[in-house]
């Protein structure tokens, strides 16, 4: 069914958003009585006034679910309780589509039809993926001298503290709480600040799935105080983040002055994609070159946001990228007619928009270039294509998280190897050829955690997401997921 504007604003004014922090299995205010309000970034209005929880709150929730977990009723729950459980919540996820298509859109300003076909029934798969594995892991019994018996099992960390970003709000959510929970970990989630609505109604949907208390808390709040508290609290085994490069450093930093809790980042990222002369079709690779940088408003963090394009055919390939980017509608998410959303908020705008201006100084904007005001907001950014640039420069070189991609030629095979590496992130890549040797070749040559080849940003729930350098280190995603929520126990028998 094609829904019109009028429908989805209908959801939207039915919604009745939770408010609170989600402690030990209910819905409670901050101890400290502070609130923030949560505004949508399409019409500048306020969508709800939420608890800020502080470093009080943050203990509470860790006390919480150190009582779930020591008491077992997770983590020493059966196999077919864990998996009956999170299959459950992924029901109740696509059951609840709509409110949480319209929630992740208002609070962050995706597109709705994108929330509603990609990010909510994705989350649903993932989660059931998970929930699938658990009765799949098995232990190891290795060789040991005769008379002895050596047993290794994965058994879970204890309480995870998962921080999260705020341009795919549930879908990251899920990334980590399905494995972590999968596991028989306990968890205290920090939603983004930006975008906590999906991960309260998370928390509320896991409770009627029959999650036991404890096991699942949520503290929205603010990256300096709640972030900081989980990362600093002694008593959380290990934190998963997905966001800035900085901010990952100071949770190196906060793990490294307390307990040496493992921490798994998934950071920053400014990835390359390298368009050959060769390839197959020039206007299918400028179609899949525009998406890779702005779909989602270009807030990814593996968008491809450089495009290396070799000199013979980089005037053809760029005119065929900018008659996409000029085929886009900016408008409200809501708008069926709209193929880009507003940014998230107007601080990160006017850091966006920082950027457009830079790349005006130094560069030539071969497509839009500017800030845009619709119907009060001016958190839009028109989708843009800058040529002329030095592969040095801020634009060209600084992740901007937004719809700006950054034109640079290359002549040679090595000249566009070295022209990917030259960045502080290591996180995608994608690569267009129709030469099958090439693909090979500089496939393997490139050092990044995910190469794309004859399309862009490809990742699935059964391949491991992650980078190396600035990018962070662990894997979200696949089986390999459950290596940082898990830990090898070895109980050794002499008999």
């Amino acid at each position: 069914m094609t829904r019109t504007r009028a429908d989805w604003q209908a959801i939207a004014d039915s919604l009745s958003p939770r408010t609170q922090a989600f402690i030990d299995g209910k819905f409670v205010d901050a101890v400290e009585g502070q609130t923030t309000t949560s505004i949508s970034p399409a019409t500048g209005q306020s969508l709800a006034t939420l608890a800020e929880c502080t470093a009080a709150d943050v203990d509470l929730a860790v006390k919480a679910a150190r009582r779930s977990f020591e008491s077992g009723v997770w983590s020493r729950a059966s196999a077919d309780t864990r998996k009956a459980t999170l299959s459950k919540l992924s029901a109740l996820i696509m059951d609840n589509l709509d409110e949480l298509a319209v929630t992740d859109s208002l609070d962050m300003g995706k597109l709705v039809t994108d929330a509603h076909t990609i990010d909510v029934p994705g989350s649903a798969m993932i989660l059931q993926f998970y929930a699938e594995a658990i009765d799949k892991l098995n232990g190891e019994i290795p060789v040991t001298p005769p008379g002895n018996i050596a047993l290794v099992q994965r058994v879970p960390l204890g309480v995870v503290g998962a921080v999260i970003p705020w341009n795919y709000p549930l879908e990251m959510a899920i990334w980590k709480l399905a494995p972590a929970l999968a596991a028989g970990n306990s968890v205290v989630l920090k939603p983004a600040e930006q975008s906590p609505l999906s991960a309260l109604r998370l928390a509320e949907l896991a409770a009627e799935a029959g999650l036991p208390d404890g096991v699942l808390n949520v503290v929205p709040g603010r990256g300096e105080t709640v972030g900081r508290a989980i990362g600093e609290h002694p008593d959380v085994d290990v934190l998963t983040f997905t966001g800035s490069t900085e901010v990952g450093k100071m949770f190196m930093s906060y793990s490294g002055a307390s307990n040496l809790k493992q921490v798994w980042l998934e950071c920053g990222g400014k990835s390359a994609n390298l368009v050959f002369a060769d390839i197959d079709n020039l206007n299918e690779a400028a179609e899949f070159a525009a998406r890779a940088i702005f779909f989602n408003q270009g807030e990814v963090c593996s968008a491809n946001s450089r495009l290396l394009v070799q000199r013979e055919i980089a005037d053809e390939f760029v005119a065929a990228v900018v008659a996409q980017a000029k085929n886009i509608t900016v408008g409200h998410p809501f708008d069926p007619a709209a193929n880009m959303g507003p940014l998230v908020d107007r601080r990160h705008t006017d850091r966006v928009e920082e950027y457009l201006k830079q790349g005006v100084a130094l560069g030539s904007v071969a497509a839009g270039g500017r800030r845009l005001t619709i119907e009060g907001s001016d958190c839009y950014i028109e989708p843009t294509v800058i040529t002329n640039l030095a592969a040095d420069s801020a634009p060209a070189k600084e992740e901007i998280f937004g719809p700006v991609l950054a034109v640079i030629p290359f002549d040679t095979e090595d000249e566009a190897i070295a022209l990917a590496h030259n960045s502080e992130y290591a996180l995608a890549a994608s690569l267009w050829t129709g030469n099958l040797s090439r693909a090979h070749r500089v496939a393997e040559r490139l050092h990044v955690g995910t190469v794309s080849v004859n399309t862009v940003d490809a990742l699935g729930v059964t391949t491991p997401f992650g980078g190396f350098k600035g990018s962070g280190f662990g894997r979200d995603l696949s089986l390999h997921a459950f290596d940082k929520f898990t830990g090898l126990k070895t109980t050794w028998i002499r008999y």
